[in-house]
């Protein structure tokens, strides 16, 4: 019987790489005969296969173990009772709308407040039972001279009386008399060749100083007041005079020139003196209201 060839006859055990003892696709005995290369190759190309399913079985494994472990960070990170690091936000991810109570739990309201009104300084300078500050030519007009924008008035003699019709004449007496003036304060400033006296008449109530004001006429004239250096003047010659009030108080101008000239309607520089010195006998007693009013909101 001739004997069988290679790839002829029999069946054949088919060779495995992963079964142990199985038989090789060729002789290991030195017979000379050469590999089955194809079986080769087959078999090559079965192990390449098989390690990649286990490379991507084994990378299935790892994936899902890293995200257990994110997972579990996550978790362990921003459960109950847990304080998030600083620096990271505490926002839930995904966009998820859950309301986060405020670190207090409420939000503390207040109820409404106003301050109270401030104190009106006329209220102050408008009857003597509030105008209770100290009196005298001195506060009232203080200092040595009067600087009004760019002039300069140097002061000059004062007066106090408590008989007003006596520092006034012509139809003004009458007027302080009838309105029961109680003080009249005289001062006198003087610039260049010009000079005015202020009359400040003292009432115990402002519907006393306003009557005062408007029953005064062109002939209700504060006497000037002149020495220490200041001429006599407006004794006889033509002046400048005006009337107002303010609160409590009345207060009057009678300004011309040291020289004894009459005063026109030309000579600016005597209208200009009148009404600086009415302008700062004004603004003097309304700062002895708000002197008074801010000291009586302190208490």
């Amino acid at each position: 019987m001739r004997p069988m060839s290679l790839g002829q006859g029999g069946p054949q055990q088919q060779w495995d790489p992963w079964k142990p003892n199985s038989q090789q696709p060729w002789n290991s005995g030195g017979s000379g005969q050469s590999p089955d290369w194809a079986a080769l190759a087959d078999a090559s190309e079965a192990r390449a296969k098989r390690r990649r399913l286990l490379f991507i079985g084994g990378g299935a494994l790892a994936t899902v173990a890293i995200g257990t472990a994110v997972a579990v960070a996550v978790v362990s990170a921003n459960g109950s009772g847990g304080e998030a690091s600083p620096g990271v936000s505490s926002q839930v991810p995904g966009g998820s709308d859950i309301d986060i109570p405020s670190p207090t739990g409420t939000v503390p309201s207040f109820a409404p407040t106003s301050a109270p009104p401030p104190l009106d300084p006329k209220d102050f300078i408008a009857s003597a039972k509030k105008d209770k500050a100290p009196l005298s030519p001195d506060i009232l007009f203080p200092g040595t001279q009067l600087t009004m924008g760019e002039t300069v008035y140097k002061k000059g003699p004062t007066a106090d009386t408590e008989n007003c019709a006596s520092a006034a004449k012509s139809t003004l007496p009458k007027v302080l008399d009838d309105n029961d003036c109680t003080r009249l304060i005289r001062v006198t400033y003087t610039k260049d060749d010009v000079a005015v006296t202020v009359g400040v008449a003292v009432f115990d109530t402002e519907a006393q100083a306003t009557r005062a004001k408007q029953q005064a006429d062109k002939k209700s004239i504060v006497k000037s007041l002149s020495g220490g250096g200041v001429k006599d003047f407006c004794s006889g010659a033509v002046c400048r005079t005006t009337t107002n009030s303010y609160g409590r108080y009345a207060y009057f101008t009678i300004a011309g020139f040291t020289a004894g000239k009459d005063v026109t309607t030309k000579d600016k520089a005597v209208f200009s003196t009148g009404d600086d010195l009415q302008t700062f006998t004004v603004r003097q007693i309304h700062r002895r209201g708000q002197a008074q009013a801010s000291a009586a909101a302190n208490e």
